[in-house]
């Protein structure tokens, strides 16, 4: 396909039909920085949870944090994380290479370039017209695995620019500490052991964590036009980090609410695999989205996923009673996938 960042440096006016979203799709589709605007004097905001407070010695202090954490995965099923422990001069530098990747020139990009129809995802990509409308998402992307560090396959990871590969690797590393951190705090907050959660999707050795770089350039009819459909996440948690250029919205409380940027956070989803495990009660939320006339929008969205196969995914027994009935059938995160599709 034609690359989306090739189309918006083309100078057109108008985008082409392929890209036009259909009637229904336009509730609240706009321009993003108009749509975060007018969040900013009214309408909910996304929770933010400060995890300082998990690490305190102080019992009450980390049962308060775990329960306001329980509380947005409940409500939102999103929230912003603050204190993450993550040094912040990396998220910068990860920040810093994207970008770099992005500033490279087409040609150079498309070295690396994914073969959807073959079946290989990982590596730079544009949507294809796979959906029910047929219609096109207004990004590129890039794509690839970054833990665990063995079942990597470096080849597919940009060599420009040339420190690329340490940062998103030491970035990582730095991550799985936050996703062991996550877990623990949502196990307990369904009363389940610490451990109860990040055992049940593989563990240290088979949870997956997946990177995809979007790159959303600028946009001549925002209202137009959607940067990533409406849709819920497969995953069990996906971490966010951006440019601070606004675009994620969400469907809460029956309308489309675009997240407030939050300066040194990440923010985190609730995907569909801990809403089976907690038997609906984490809440998996659709979200898509927006673009702008004025600034490129870079997110890196990190998605931590169970093996595909070894795993069967169902509702917990410990969560499940005569009251609260399993809500889903068991699947493994594969079945799950294709059942999605």
């Amino acid at each position: 396909p034609e690359r989306v960042e090739s189309l918006a440096g083309s100078g057109l006016a108008t985008i082409p039909k392929e890209y036009i979203r259909p009637e229904s799709e336009r509730d609240n589709l706009g321009d993003a920085f108009d749509e975060a605007m007018k969040l900013n004097s009214s309408g909910p905001q996304v929770p933010v949870v400060d995890l300082s407070g998990f690490d305190s010695p102080d019992e009450a202090v980390r049962a308060k944090c775990v329960e306001e954490l329980k509380k947005a995965a409940e409500d939102w099923g999103v929230m912003h994380i603050v204190n993450h422990r993550i040094p912040l001069e990396l998220i910068d530098r990860v920040r810093e290479v994207g970008k770099g990747f992005f500033d490279l020139p087409v040609e150079q990009k498309e070295k690396y370039a994914n073969d959807q129809a073959s079946g290989e995802i990982q590596g730079y990509g544009s949507k294809l017209a796979n959906n029910e409308s047929g219609k096109l998402e207004w990004e590129d992307y890039y794509f690839h695995l970054i833990f665990p560090e063995e079942k990597t396959n470096l080849s597919l990871w940009p060599k420009e620019p040339k420190h690329y590969i340490e940062v998103t690797k030491e970035f990582a590393k730095e991550l799985r500490v936050v996703v062991t951190k996550m877990l623990s705090m949502l196990s307990q907050g369904l009363g389940l052991e610490l451990g109860k959660l990040e055992k049940e999707l593989g563990g240290m050795e088979d949870l997956l964590m997946q990177m995809k770089i979007n790159y959303y350039p600028k946009c001549p009819q925002p209202e137009l036009a959607l940067g990533v459909e409406a849709h819920t996440d497969v995953s069990s948690l996906t971490f966010l980090l951006t440019n601070m250029v606004p675009g994620l919205q969400l469907y809460y409380g029956g309308k489309w609410v675009i997240a407030q940027c939050v300066p040194d956070s990440l923010l985190v989803h609730i995907g569909d695999t801990l809403e089976i495990l907690s038997n609906g009660r984490y809440r998996s939320i659709l979200h898509r989205s927006l673009v702008n006339k004025e600034r490129v929008r870079i997110s890196w969205a990190v998605f931590c996923e169970p093996p595909k196969e070894t795993i069967v995914l169902k509702p917990l027994p410990e969560l499940v009673t005569e009251a609260a009935p399993a809500k889903f059938p068991p699947r493994t995160f594969k079945q799950h996938i294709q059942h999605k599709l």
